[in-house]
């Protein structure tokens, strides 16, 4: 299987730290953001972008960083049981301008499955999607608004995120095989 990175390291924190920025940027005002991250590495990426715009703009204000399991809201996993993980989101959503973040963004159906799972839990008054890298082929209408790195791909091209926090170094490489 070859193997091709096209983002690592301190490309990847410049990546996230101009999203942080854009982040406030497109959302000025008195609505506080939250920060939710699908599992799995959604969570880790959303506790940086947290902290990052924490950082750059401390009296905007900002909400926790919440967890957000889809597998029950997913409609593409066949005959495959979902294995869920836990939704943890310590604060209220309703009014708020929720931080959607995932890692690779694909079909889109990740997203509107999170979409579904916000909606059961409140009413935010808007709902921004962060990802770091968009590798396109969407069979949905959902864009993203923040991205770290858009990468063309075949579709049967595989794009594979690694993070410190769950993987021990941060990589995202796209290599030959089944989609992702």
């Amino acid at each position: 299987m070859s193997k091709k990175t096209v983002l690592e390291g301190d490309a990847m924190c410049r990546s996230l730290q101009r999203m942080a920025h854009e982040i406030l940027e497109k959302n000025p005002g008195s609505f506080p953001l939250a920060f939710i991250g699908i599992h799995t590495r959604g969570i880790p990426l959303a506790r940086r972008l947290h902290q990052l715009v924490c950082e750059i703009d401390p009296d905007r204000k900002c909400e926790g960083v919440g967890e957000l399991d889809i597998s029950f809201h997913r409609d593409d996993f066949g005959d495959k049981l979902p294995v869920p993980h836990s939704t943890e989101i310590l604060f209220d959503i309703d009014d708020k301008c929720v931080v959607l973040v995932d890692d690779v963004f694909f079909t889109g159906r990740t997203i509107r499955a999170a979409m579904n799972a916000l909606n059961d839990l409140g009413r935010p008054k808007a709902i921004r999607l962060a990802v770091l890298v968009d590798r396109g082929h969407r069979q949905l209408p959902i864009r993203a608004d923040f991205v770290g790195k858009n990468i063309p791909t075949a579709y049967e091209e595989k794009v594979i995120c690694h993070l410190e926090e769950t993987d021990g170094a941060d990589e995202v490489f796209i290599s030959e095989g089944g989609a992702s």
